[in-house]
């Protein structure tokens, strides 16, 4: 259920008088809905728990035409707000008339890749070792379909186009959702995180995958360390990534062989058709120089949402 909308009005005011409207009664005395061009904050309660996400409005949307809509997660620490400021999802959703989507994970205690103890928000993704002893994990992915559910209530979603990103922690979750969520989802992309146990059998629907990684990703090649481009086929088939191809390779049913493609001064990405449908895929990227980031330009020169969005739109559902 929505409980609430913050609505914040961007630009001039001849723009603030037109999304004002937005609020008014209509002379057929049909509601008018209930949203404002930018930015859309709300909250919704899961299990007791007030769950906050926001929803960007871009500027071309028509509430009379279905529109692809991409969910972002943020990393461990990170929120729903700092996605929306930093991740350059917004302004991508506003060039390519994307709904764009950020919600924020709950506060736990959890133990960081450097063995520190941390209270911060984090996703319960698959990845259940790092949790203190005690925490009580709620269910984001009931957290995420009800976000769905409410997002397709307010604004016309063209459900054939609905796509996951996540960071990091975000990344592992999205792991999670594309094996149950799959029955909602278009493709996802996993940036700098990932978390496919061996026991995980494969999802209800077979989707199409992305994983992006750093070649200076402190938690992948440790600190100080950039692995080399040119070892980058070697890296796939031994530590750190060998577990990462292997399991998507398995729980997705991807070919074992795979296509090199790109510019090794920027990235280089293997690409695994799916079986029996070569038009599914799960590409795997390495990004020079990449540190554990999502990559917005001014962070690094690549620029992630426009390289994620690239990838994902070439997908439907049907």
């Amino acid at each position: 259920m929505k409980l609430s909308t913050t609505r914040c009005l961007l630009g001039t005011a001849l723009a603030f008088a037109a999304s004002f409207c937005l609020s008014c009664s209509s002379n057929d005395g049909v509601a008018p809905p209930e949203y404002v061009t930018g930015k859309n904050v709300y909250t919704t309660e899961v299990d007791g728990d007030a769950r906050e996400y926001i929803v960007h409005v871009p500027t071309g949307y028509d509430p009379n035409s279905a529109t692809p809509a991409v969910l972002m997660l943020h990393g461990g620490g990170g929120s729903g707000e700092g996605m929306y400021s930093n991740s350059g999802w917004k302004e991508v959703g506003e060039s390519q008339t994307i709904l764009t989507i950020f919600p924020t994970a709950l506060e736990y205690c959890y133990t960081n890749w450097l063995g520190q103890t941390r209270f911060a928000t984090r996703w319960h993704s698959l990845n259940r070792s790092v949790f203190c002893v005690g925490q009580t994990l709620k269910d984001d992915v009931a957290f995420l379909r009800q976000l769905i559910a409410e997002l397709k209530r307010n604004y016309n979603v063209d459900a054939d186009r609905l796509y996951m990103v996540g960071f990091s922690s975000g990344g592992q979750m999205v792991s999670r959702c594309a094996l149950e969520m799959s029955d909602l989802l278009t493709a996802v992309v996993q940036s700098g995180g990932s978390s496919i146990p061996d026991d995980v059998g494969g999802p209800p629907e077979l989707l199409p995958v992305a994983f992006e990684v750093g070649s200076r990703d402190s938690r992948w090649v440790g600190v100080g360390n950039e692995l080399p481009m040119a070892d980058f086929e070697a890296a796939m088939a031994g530590d750190p990534f060998f577990e990462v191809v292997s399991d998507h390779v398995r729980t997705f049913d991807f070919e074992q062989t795979y296509a090199v493609s790109g510019d090794s001064t920027v990235a280089l990405t293997a690409l695994f058709k799916g079986v029996p449908d070569p038009g599914r895929e799960f590409a795997f990227t390495l990004v020079k120089g990449l540190e554990h980031k999502y990559p917005n330009t001014a962070n690094h020169p690549r620029y992630g949402a426009e390289e994620n969005w690239r990838w994902l739109r070439q997908f439907r559902r049907r």
